[in-house]
């Protein structure tokens, strides 16, 4: 029987095998460590390394229906709320913050992927829930001035509260969370894994194959993969009183 796919399925005769299964989104890949301005030495080359405590994403389930929010954005001062994102057929919401060198290594391709994929119906937020009691650097004067120098295409969002960072079982950024629904339906949780296989200093490519491979299959209706590796980066900084 032939199947009929959406305007959104550009991607999806690509899926069909898994030898086959490239995604059209392709970001450069980023090397950490080499930097042309610093003095030659007689010292043999060493690797960048980048220490910072990992923490997995962990204990949702697929088919976890996204919790209500309504907070700010600190760029342009809206308030936005789940609501405003329920017209688009997927639905991604990033948390992630400013200063996490494991949010660091990914930024641009994070932000060539959404370009890429809100041109084909993917709707996406941001979220940092980190306290700025602890990590000032993360509040919501510096937010907008990242979302500014990167040029970010979805809306970043300040969780002064941390209570969407609890509904939704964030615990650490980046953390990924990929929503789909059937029609009339609410958005259902189908990913909840990493970006790809890419860490600070661990020398693989930043491709974002594994969210470009999920977000492929919810755009073209097609089943997205169970099996999901959890993303791994800095944990949520809670407030103290806490």
């Amino acid at each position: 029987m032939a199947v009929t796919l959406s305007s959104h399925s550009a991607c999806a005769c690509l899926l069909r095998s898994p030898r086959t299964s490239v995604s059209r989104f392709s970001p450069q890949s980023y090397k950490l460590g080499s930097n042309p301005l610093l003095p030659r030495t007689t010292l043999p080359p060493r690797m960048l390394v980048v220490r910072a405590a990992r923490t997995e994403s962990r204990g949702v389930s697929l088919g976890f229906r996204p919790p209500s929010f309504e907070i700010p954005e600190p760029l342009t001062g809206k308030v936005w709320k789940l609501e405003d994102f329920e017209s688009h057929p997927a639905l991604l919401v990033m948390f992630i913050c400013n200063h996490c060198p494991f949010v660091i290594h990914l930024k641009k391709a994070i932000v060539k992927l959404a370009n890429f994929y809100m041109k084909k119906g993917l709707t996406v937020v941001a979220i940092c829930s980190n306290s700025v009691t602890t990590h000032p650097q993360d509040g919501p004067e510096f937010m907008s001035e990242e979302a500014r120098l990167f040029k970010y295409p979805f809306p970043y969002l300040y969780d002064e509260s941390q209570d969407v960072a609890r509904e939704f079982g964030a615990v650490c950024t980046p953390e990924f969370f990929l929503f789909k629904k059937d029609g009339r339906r609410p958005f259902e949780l189908v990913y909840h894994g990493q970006f790809d296989d890419s860490r600070p200093s661990n020398n693989v490519p930043v491709t974002g194959r594994d969210l470009s491979l999920a977000i492929d299959c919810a755009l073209s209706c097609q089943p997205v993969p169970s099996a999901q590796k959890p993303s791994i980066g800095c944990s949520i900084k809670w407030h103290p009183e806490r």
